[in-house]
C-alpha cells in the first residue's frame, strides 16, 4: 500500500489536544468538543499545515492511526514581539467597544483581515497580539490517514 509523502494530496482526521489534555480542535465531535470540522484535506509539504504535522503524516498508510507530540518550534513557534501592535485609542473606529481578552479582527490595508488578541485597554492606547492562539504551545495531535486523494 503507497504511503503518504511530499507532494500527495491527502485527507486526515485528527484530534489535537493541548499539554493539559484539553481539546482544542477535532475533525468529528467526541466528547469535549462538539463541533467537528470534518476530515482536514491538505497536500504534504504545501506550506498550508503546521511543519510537525506535515511530518507526521509523511510515511503514513491510508487506514494508519498515530498519536505525535509537536514541539511549539514545530507547531506555531515562539511568541513573535514584533507581532504586538500598540496603537493609539485615536486609530481605533469611534464607539467600537474593545475588552482585554477579547478575540477580532482587523482588516489589513491589503484588505485582508488579521485575527487579533486585545490585550490591554486605555483611553488612550490599545495593545493587540496578532500571534497565532496556540504560539508557544507544545500539542499533541491524534491522527489517521484516511484517504491519499
Amino acid at each position: 500500500m503507497a504511503q503518504a509523502t511530499t507532494g500527495n494530496r491527502v485527507r486526515v482526521s485528527y484530534t489535537g489536544r493541548l499539554a493539559d489534555g484539553k481539546i482544542f480542535d477535532a475533525s468529528e465531535s467526541c466528547p469535549g468538543w462538539e463541533n467537528g470540522s470534518g476530515p482536514l484535506e491538505f497536500t504534504i509539504g504545501d506550506g498550508s499545515m503546521i511543519p510537525g504535522f506535515d511530518a507526521a503524516v509523511a510515511g503514513m498508510i491510508p487506514g494508519e492511526e498515530k498519536t505525535v507530540q509537536i514541539p511549539a518550534e514545530k507547531a506555531y513557534g515562539p511568541h513573535r514581539e514584533e507581532l504586538v501592535a500598540d496603537l493609539e485609542r485615536k486609530n481605533i473606529p469611534a464607539g467600537m467597544k474593545l475588552m482585554p481578552g477579547e478575540r477580532m479582527e482587523i482588516v489589513h490595508e491589503s484588505g485582508g483581515t488579521i485575527p487579533v488578541l486585545v490585550l490591554q485597554v486605555t483611553p488612550a492606547r490599545v495593545t493587540l497580539d496578532a500571534n497565532h492562539p496556540l504560539v508557544g504551545l507544545d500539542l499533541t495531535f491524534q491522527i489517521r490517514l484516511d484517504e491519499l486523494l
